[in-house]
């Protein structure tokens, strides 16, 4: 009789994940739509680069890491930005717990695909992580965006300080600069706006 393995079952576990926790949100969010929201993301960041910039970037493949690249939260929960970053220790020693819960995280999959996964979980594809990080930005830019159209002041300053790191990063990733310019302007509009053409 062949093993049970957990590992999709417990992927599945992501929409149970809340977002945001310090915040007080119009709206939650879940780690499977923010999961969703990166991937689509950092794949048109890539196509940008292929298509602008002359890069050869696996767009798919970048995907792919960003659908996963909140995993471990499945194990740790969603630890929040300031808390992550409040100092060195703080944050070595959460990169450490998430090492220890993708690791477990792979102990779920038959032995013979976690080759497979282990490197779209570890995010080792040296290439694409830049981009799945600026996508993973760029997601919770929109997330204060929406949330400061919806009338919600409490995300102004997250906001101005996202904003301020994506320009930043902007210098050396134009993809990002062109997604700014020519798709947030359309986030936090209505429906009727957004299908204004059809």
């Amino acid at each position: 009789m062949k093993d049970d393995y957990h590992f999709f079952a417990t992927m599945s576990r992501m929409k149970y994940i809340q977002r945001w926790a310090l915040m007080r949100s119009s709206r939650p969010e879940n780690l499977s739509e923010h999961a969703l929201e990166v991937a689509m993301i950092a794949h048109a960041l890539c196509t940008l680069g292929n298509v602008r910039y002359g890069k050869q970037l696996n767009g798919e493949r970048a995907a792919l890491m960003a659908i996963y690249h909140d995993a471990s939260e499945i194990i740790t929960g969603d630890m929040p930005t300031p808390v992550k970053y409040y100092s060195t220790e703080i944050r070595d020693a959460y990169k450490h717990v998430e090492q220890i819960a993708n690791e477990e995280l792979l102990q779920q999959l038959p032995e013979d695909l976690r080759d497979i996964y282990a490197p779209v979980l570890k995010m080792q594809d040296e290439e694409l992580v830049p981009y799945v990080k600026a996508a993973d930005k760029l997601s919770a830019y929109i997330k204060c965006i929406e949330e400061e159209r919806a009338g919600n002041t409490e995300f102004g300053s997250a906001a101005a300080s996202t904003r301020r790191i994506l320009e930043q990063q902007a210098e050396t990733m134009p993809e990002i600069r062109d997604f700014m310019a020519e798709f947030l302007p359309s986030y936090g509009s209505t429906l009727d706006e957004l299908l204004t053409r059809i």
